[in-house]
């Protein structure tokens, strides 16, 4: 969801409420899946360090947020209803990845799928990851929109924006583009912890934006129950859900030096930035996030031992593999029969 104007509060009411619509439409609740010995199954912490590896890709190919976000619930969408084995797991994740670079992207800033499969080392080839794109697509029957965590937090951070837009200024020093990637820096890191799925995207987003607000905000009460009423959610669930949030995110904190200073330094401007917050890619990041405000600055998949995806050893099918050479099908959905 990219912003490039301030938006009214009515407007912001709009999109919280076809948002949380969708989100109410698509949204599962997780159901973690039983440890097992054996190899047959991806395992939570292996999903984590897939999640990890993404986010190191989408930040050298330097993306759109909203492409690593709705990835990242592609995957986990695909995954929860179906078992595979963790040797494909790179490929489904890039697989993944792919379709939310076509989803969210400018067409002359996707990826070639060969640039894609080399620059990221998936071990697959580009007809591989064809396959195995047509395999999810079938699984959540063609259907990538949904309301990510991402999208809610950029209505979340306008929604307090618009009514207190001198807090960034006077309390951090900061435009809303530079604190809109701060947190979505955090987002991402909450992301890659498993036991934060079971957070709808709407409760992530409301829970970091509180938390924020907290740190730097006076009247960061009375703008956390605005946000309640708004979202029409429960009170209780977002302290839980807070407490689960502050908990992932101290392991962040905790893994910096101690008395660290960062300093950011605009390519346009001598005036530099210190903020003692956690580290961020700022000059990787800012550009993609300042294009938001257009400002300068469990069905199962049986994969057979010894197989791959391009010798069709997936058994819930999927359409034709291609050369490697072969570009994207268009993602529309297969026509009734």
């Amino acid at each position: 969801m990219k912003f490039t104007q301030p938006w009214g509060r009515q407007r912001l009411s709009f999109l919280l409420e076809k948002a949380a619509s969708r989100e109410a439409k698509m949204w599962k609740v997780y159901v973690p899946k039983k440890p097992s010995s054996q190899d047959t199954d991806i395992s939570p912490a292996q999903r984590d360090e897939a999640v990890r590896w993404l986010t190191e890709l989408h930040s050298r190919l330097q993306l759109y947020p909203e492409t690593l976000v709705l990835a990242v619930s592609i995957l986990d969408r695909f995954l929860a209803p179906i078992k595979a084995r963790p040797k494909y797991l790179r490929c489904i994740a890039i697989a993944c990845f792919f379709l939310a670079a076509k989803t969210c992207e400018e067409d002359e800033c996707v990826p070639s799928l060969r640039e894609l499969a080399a620059s990221s080392s998936c071990g697959c080839s580009p007809s591989e990851i064809l396959r195995m794109e047509r395999i999810i697509l079938d699984k959540l029957n063609w259907d990538l929109h949904t309301a990510t965590a991402l999208d809610f937090l950029h209505i979340f951070h306008a929604m307090v924006l618009s009514c207190r837009s001198g807090f960034l200024d006077s309390m951090l020093g900061l435009n809303r583009s530079q604190h809109l990637a701060l947190l979505t820096q955090r987002l991402y890191h909450c992301l890659a912890d498993h036991t934060l799925i079971q957070l709808r995207g709407s409760m992530l987003a409301l829970a970091l934006i509180t938390l924020e607000l907290e740190t730097c905000c006076p009247d960061w009460l009375a703008l956390t129950i605005d946000l309640l009423k708004r979202a029409q959610i429960n009170s209780s669930e977002l302290i839980r859900s807070r407490e689960l949030v502050a908990r992932r995110l101290s392991t962040l904190r905790a893994s910096l030096p101690p008395n660290t200073v960062y300093i950011y330094q605009p390519l346009q401007s001598q005036t530099a930035l210190r903020h003692p917050v956690e580290e961020m890619e700022v000059d990787d990041f800012f550009d993609g996030i300042k294009r938001l405000y257009n400002e300068d600055v469990t069905t199962t998949i049986t994969v057979q031992e010894g197989a791959t995806p391009a010798t069709g050893a997936i058994t819930s099918g999927g359409g034709g593999g291609g050369g490697s050479s072969s570009p994207c099908p268009p993602l529309q959905p297969v026509s009734a029969s």
